[in-house]
């Protein structure tokens, strides 16, 4: 790798935005860093993580339809029911997704990660989790209660979606906890699966990746 001048440096940061980069830049005076190369690791920290949201948005996602499944059947995106049971944006969100959908299968992927988290807020809770939530997440701390445990969920989502959020906005993370982050969605994946949990820190990069830290 070929050593990069001070001109070559400044001409990188001009490209980026002096906007974008007086975050890095004001980091890396702090450490005695490159602010270039705390940009380039946040952009490799940031890839670790994808793994390990995408198998966590699936599988909270999977196992939403699955209780989905057992109160309005196999089409249940299609079930007027549910559709009158969702907040009005959330409604809009269904019906957007259901036009070029055929198949549940096909919709799933079209909720955005917001959709998933509001299916966990209180308005569900009697209809939904009340019924569900042991057998989907059979993993909670013993001795919670039914609402307890909803919350927890909601909140541990909406905890994960800011990340995911600033991830695909190619925003900064360098700043975060991110070893509590990962944590954490380790965490959420195994309350429904200890074994899907233990795969994912068995193959992904994030330990690796975070030892890098400049």
């Amino acid at each position: 790798m070929s050593i990069m001048t001070q001109e070559d440096a400044d001409i990188v940061h001009l490209a980026l935005s002096r906007a974008r980069m007086s975050t890095y830049e004001s980091a890396a005076v702090e450490q005695g860093k490159s602010a270039l190369a705390l940009y380039a690791w946040n952009g490799l920290i940031s890839g670790a993580l994808l793994t390990p949201l995408q198998m966590c948005e699936v599988i909270i996602r999977n196992a939403v339809s699955d209780a989905l499944e057992a109160l309005y059947g196999s089409d249940w995106p299609w079930n007027q029911t549910f559709e009158t049971s969702l907040p009005f944006a959330r409604k809009k969100e269904l019906l957007e997704a259901r036009k070029d959908a055929t198949t549940v299968g096909q919709l799933i992927p079209e909720l955005s990660f917001y959709f998933w988290q509001n299916m966990f807020t209180s308005r569900h809770y009697g209809r939904i989790w009340d019924g569900h939530i042991d057998r989907l997440f059979p993993n909670m701390e013993l001795g919670m209660t039914k609402q307890a445990k909803r919350i927890f969920i909601q909140n541990e989502m909406d905890h994960i979606r800011a990340l995911r959020n600033r991830i695909a906005h190619h925003e900064h993370i360098f700043k975060r906890d991110l070893e509590d982050d990962y944590q954490r969605i380790v965490q959420l994946i195994g309350l429904r699966c200890t074994i899907s949990a233990q795969w994912l820190t068995q193959n992904n990069f994030f330990n690796t990746v975070f030892g890098l830290k400049p």
